[in-house]
């Protein structure tokens, strides 16, 4: 009776072993194809922060973020967000190759702001580094005429 004990748990690590070992080889095929289908993405901007420096209340100024795919797969952009509605991103949702430059323009409406102002944009990417945030800052004058 303990030869069969033995005997069936000996089957039982043997199918447990095999089992194990037959996840692990289709695991790393899988990753190896995936890896080898498509690079990754790299967003690269040149400046991450602009300064309007001062502006009068009313103005809207805008600015041209300019960046790079610097990896190896296509970039796209999937969603560019800012603190408040008087900040607005605009940016082609097309695939960026590999090597080609975009931009991401800002515009950002004063009116109704006074002194220095700072607002973050942040972008979501199927980039190697998925969020990334841009950062404007304006001295708004007001003109009080009195």
């Amino acid at each position: 009776m303990k030869k069969i004990g033995s005997i069936s748990i000996f089957f039982l690590l043997a199918l447990l072993a095999l089992r194990c070992g037959n996840g692990t080889q289709k695991d790393s095929v899988k990753s190896v194809a995936g890896a080898s289908d498509t690079g990754k993405a790299i967003l690269s901007f040149r400046v991450l922060e602009h300064d309007f420096g001062k502006v009068s209340e009313g103005e809207k100024v805008e600015y041209l973020f300019n960046f790079e795919n610097t990896g190896t797969g296509n970039l796209v952009i999937l969603a560019a967000s800012t603190t408040c509605g008087c900040t607005v991103p605009r940016y082609d949702t097309n695939p960026i190759s590999p090597g080609a430059e975009g931009e991401l323009e800002v515009i950002f409406d004063t009116s109704g702001r006074s002194g220095v102002q700072t607002k973050i944009i942040t972008i979501k990417s199927n980039a190697s580094v998925p969020v990334l945030m841009l950062k404007i800052t304006a001295d708004v004058i007001t003109n009080n005429n009195n």
